[in-house]
């Protein structure tokens, strides 16, 4: 009698423990089910900000195109005055870096 009694409670703890893993299976059923909604989501709203970026992108690349072909244009048409500004802006940056060099070292003596 003592058998079936260790037998029966043995049994029922291990329904308990089946019904147990049951419980915990669903509800990391549930927490999955949880996170791939979230991933999906969050898959979506990349998506979305990628296809809104590569418009912008590539409005911006038509842009610079449209400007590269007019200053090409403008340089084609006038090289005359586009080389002596070239020119002009190239002295002046010279002047500007030899007045900047001058003021900011200390006059040195050597005598």
């Amino acid at each position: 009698m003592a058998e079936t009694a260790n037998t029966a409670g043995a049994s029922k703890a291990a329904n308990d423990a089946q019904e147990a893993m049951r419980k915990q299976i669903a509800e990391l059923r549930r927490e999955i089910t949880k996170i791939n909604r979230t991933l999906s989501d969050r898959a979506e709203e990349a998506q979305g900000w990628y296809e809104s970026a590569a418009e912008r992108a590539s409005r911006a690349a038509r842009q610079l195109r449209s400007q590269a072909h007019t200053v090409t244009e403008t340089v084609q048409q006038n090289p005359g005055t586009i080389s002596s500004a070239m020119m002009l802006g190239g002295v002046l940056g010279v002047l500007l870096g030899i007045v900047i060099a001058k003021s900011s070292e200390p006059e040195r003596r050597w005598f």
